[in-house]
């Protein structure tokens, strides 16, 4: 499967603004797409697109606060960057406290922005890994059999083979076989990546 190519989405209602920051985003090689909206944006959206969002906090019908507050109930993982007029940061900084990436207060030098793109497009990438990652690892779990579900709890609790034999009321010999398939369908190369690979899943580092 090929991976996507990540989009800089510019939401801003001046278009002045929005034909610059293109020309801007355009010059580092990037792919991007201008909109007058926050609704635009919205129609848009989809979840599997990576990139990032440069987003004016001010705008008509739908404020960038707003959009941000729509994207948080989809469960959207895309980077958010606000650009800010000067009467404008207390919004922004409520902006960064509803999970934003970063936040620019106009006028802002062009590096400034390039900056935070390529570290916002950086997040994307480890969120989406990360998502990508926990999905596999929930397949993997829901391909092992019951009795191979107890014995990968047991295995996790570092329990040694003959102690899970008298525990599951089995040979040792049955135990080692459940746990070599246990390995096998989890794809984990040794007991360290196995329990890894829980913590992920649980979302515990």
């Amino acid at each position: 499967m090929q991976e996507r190519q990540p989009i800089v989405f510019i939401v801003d209602d001046d278009e002045a603004v929005r034909h610059s920051l293109r020309l801007l985003i355009k010059s580092l090689g990037l792919a991007t797409v201008a909109l007058g909206s926050a609704q635009e944006f919205l129609n848009l959206y989809d979840p599997a697109q990576p990139g990032c969002v440069v987003l004016d906090v001010r705008m008509p019908q739908m404020s960038g606060l707003e959009l941000q507050e729509r994207l948080n109930h989809l469960g959207a993982v895309i980077p958010v960057i606000f650009i800010t007029g000067h009467g404008d940061v207390p919004m922004a900084v409520e902006a960064m406290q509803a999970g934003a990436f970063d936040f620019l207060q106009k006028p802002f030098r062009d590096q400034d922005l390039i900056d935070r793109i390529q570290r916002a497009l950086a997040k994307d990438r480890d969120n989406r890994a990360t998502l990508t990652q926990r999905t596999l690892i929930q397949e993997r779990l829901e391909s092992l059999t019951q009795r191979e579900r107890e014995v990968l709890e047991l295995v996790n609790t570092g329990m040694p083979n003959k102690v899970m034999a008298v525990e599951l009321g089995v040979s040792q010999r049955t135990v080692e076989i459940h746990r070599a398939r246990v390995m096998e369908k989890m794809g984990a190369s040794s007991l360290a990546h196995l329990v890894r690979m829980l913590m992920e899943q649980s979302g515990r580092h």
